[in-house]
């Protein structure tokens, strides 16, 4: 496995200087986070040489990549996070599925390894049922988007949103029943709802867990804290990610301390890299 870091972490730096940060400081991948003016957009001006800066900084610095899609106003700049494939209207279902395409379509051109989403909030009062029926048609529309290039779907279960637990994302899977279908797990979001150990899940869904998030969480609360400021059991974590054999990446995630983000990021690194080398003691 190796460490990586969330641009959304970096919300007040470009996206290029924000790359050549998180390569400075010793990060092994890049959690891309598609936003105003870091590539979320065919509009952007001047999106393709964007876009070929990017790939360029990513190879020469060697890091891996996937593709993030949680930026709050991108489809709606008054309703945070809308609209979603559960949406009411198949328009706004249309507006996020097309947006989720043009997202796998940047991580193919990236070489980038998966695209990791989530089922976003009701906004209306429709039966779980029929809530489950819109995503699952979505899904399994996006899993077979990708005809040229090797990108695939990391989903992630998200409290406070429609698919907020591991049973719940157990059905899903089941539904999509996909190759290019797979799981995002932030370790975060088992604390907060009280889905432990950790480690029971990492291994339980070890067939198809593809991308990992990481912060510090306290149960109950939604709230990405700083490492040693919550109650994650890092040391339970990273022996359940090894047990799993997990090779991917763990992204640190902390969107709100932007306006600290470059010590945030040195910090989380020397936080988290002696669980990453195994020196827990």
């Amino acid at each position: 496995m190796f460490l990586g870091y969330n641009t959304n972490g970096f919300a007040h730096h470009r996206l290029d200087d924000a790359v050549e940060i998180i390569a400075e400081l010793g990060y092994d991948g890049v959690a891309l986070t598609l936003d105003f003016h870091a590539l979320g957009s065919f509009d952007e001006p001047g999106f393709e040489s964007h876009l070929n800066r990017v790939r360029d900084l990513l190879h020469r610095h060697d890091l891996r990549c996937v593709i993030e899609t949680g930026s709050r106003f991108i489809l709606d700049t008054r309703r945070k996070h809308q609209p979603t494939l559960i949406s009411p209207g198949a328009l706004d279902r249309s507006r996020r599925y097309e947006f989720l395409e043009f997202a796998l379509w940047v991580a193919i051109s990236l070489d980038a390894e998966y695209v990791s989403f989530w089922s976003g909030t009701p906004t209306d009062d429709a039966q779980p049922s029929v809530l489950m029926d819109r995503l699952v048609t979505e899904c399994r529309r996006l899993a077979e988007f990708d005809p040229v290039g090797n990108a695939r779907l990391a989903f992630e279960p998200e409290p406070g949103m429609f698919i907020d637990t591991m049973d719940k994302f157990a059905e899903l899977h089941g539904r999509v029943n996909h190759p290019a279908f797979g799981l995002t797990v932030d370790v975060g979001h088992l604390v907060c709802n009280g889905e432990l150990p950790v480690s029971k899940h990492l291994k339980a869904w070890k067939h198809v867990l593809w991308n990992v998030h990481i912060e510090d969480m306290r149960r109950g609360v939604h709230d990405h804290v700083m490492f040693g400021e919550g109650e994650v059991d890092f040391a339970d974590v990273f022996a359940g990610l090894r047990d799993a054999d997990y090779a991917g990446g763990v992204y640190v995630e902390l969107s709100r301390h932007s306006h600290d983000a470059v010590n945030t990021a040195r910090k989380a690194k020397a936080f988290l890299d002696r669980f990453v080398n195994g020196r827990t003691g």
